[in-house]
């Protein structure tokens, strides 16, 4: 990375400003400010579709030390709206690099600082709550940025899943890499057919479940349900994605027509329509869970996992339905991290089993999906 000169400015609605280095593309871009707590993985980080909507500060103080490689990418693009940085590495070292992150954040139109207090960024975000921000490269105004911090659109209210989500449906076959560390052997016998609705699907979790014996068709998130149907699935998946999970209104409708009908299994986004669909309500949360190192319980089990996580929203315990067994919770916080109901073959985690990055601890859930859908077919 060629070191440059230019200067960045992140704005805070608080009144913040901070100024570092230009390192990533030149303009401006808003969001809500958030940080995560992972030391590795800012490829997939900055590439999943999760991230729309928010500014992503790194709590780890150095970042982009191992470049970029194609192969990581979690879509097709980032889709966070800019990255904050303590330093970025000028030097990457890594085999599997075809570039550097600086040269790969021009390339994908990031807007990046970095020489700025991130400890302050991260400490003032969990003492204030959910902030919203500005990255700019032309305007070194406070007053001025200030003012587009505070007139910046937070993720509050908005179906983000909408714009993030694929246009057409398509089908998916592929498992994990050779390379792919994975802790399970490949599902054996008959393979499952999955409707997968993509709000925002990282592709780790496509090939976790084509591992775990499914074959996948991918639709938008306006799928309506008779469209689902038509495909004679044997169950439905619900993937991840960005934004206000009570605005995602079409696949809140939809999701609702098919519970009963078959199995289905959701994460992150998916978790928490699911529950808005069985009677829970969810809120948006002070600072948010996001990195690769939360703990979790697995009351089924009494397991405790590591856990990769990204979200803003969570589902109430306290709106929780007697049909609703809570199976999991955070143990830093106590939050929602798991339901099933108690009679269908029903099931989600609001945390990320497929990590990429993160921890494998939770890769057998995958398993356990293809045990509830083997489970109902045989009822």
């Amino acid at each position: 990375m060629n070191r440059t000169t230019d200067k960045a400015w992140i704005a805070i609605e608080n009144g913040t400003v901070l100024q570092g280095r230009a390192v990533g593309a030149r303009g401006e871009a808003t969001g809500d400010l958030v940080f995560n707590t992972a030391m590795s993985g800012y490829q997939e980080i900055l590439t999943d579709p999760s991230y729309a909507g928010q500014v992503v500060t790194m709590t780890y103080p150095l970042i982009g030390n191992y470049g970029v490689a194609t192969e990581d990418d979690e879509s097709t693009r980032a889709w966070a709206e800019a990255f904050v940085m303590k330093e970025m590495a000028s030097v990457h070292s890594n085999h599997r690099a075809d570039q550097s992150l600086s040269e790969w954040l021009v390339e994908q139109n990031v807007v990046a600082i970095d020489g700025v207090d991130t400890r302050l960024l991260t400490k003032m975000t969990r003492t204030e709550g959910s902030l919203r921000c500005v990255v700019s490269t032309t305007d070194g105004d406070p007053d001025s940025l200030v003012a587009k911090a505070r007139a910046a659109a937070s993720t509050d209210g908005r179906d983000l899943a909408s714009v993030v989500t694929c246009k057409e449906p398509y089908e998916w076959t592929a498992g994990y890499d050779a390379s792919y560390p994975d802790w399970m052997p490949a599902a054996q016998g008959e393979r499952f057919r999955c409707v997968a609705y993509d709000f925002g699907a990282k592709r780790n979790i496509l090939r976790s479940l084509a591992h775990c014996g499914f074959d996948l068709t991918v639709v938008p998130a306006h799928t309506p349900a008779a469209d689902v149907l038509a495909l004679d699935p044997d169950c439905v998946f619900l993937s991840n994605g960005p934004g206000d999970p009570a605005a995602v209104k079409p696949a809140i409708d939809a999701i609702g027509d098919l519970v009963g009908k078959l199995p289905i299994f959701g994460i992150c986004l998916g978790h928490q329509i699911l529950s808005i669909v069985l009677g829970a309500k969810t809120e948006k949360m002070p600072f948010g869970h996001h990195g690769a190192n939360h703990p979790v319980r697995d009351n089924t089990t009494g397991r405790v996992e590591i856990t990769s996580q990204n979200h803003s929203f969570a589902v109430v315990e306290d709106s929780l339905p007697d049909t609703l067994e809570l199976t999991h919770v955070n143990l830093n916080d106590m939050t929602v991290e798991g339901i099933r109901h108690r009679s269908l073959p029903v099931f989600s985690v609001q945390y990320h089993p497929e990590a990429a990055p993160g921890p494998l601890d939770s890769s057998h859930l995958f398993l356990r999906f293809r045990e509830v859908v083997e489970g109902a077919r045989a009822k």
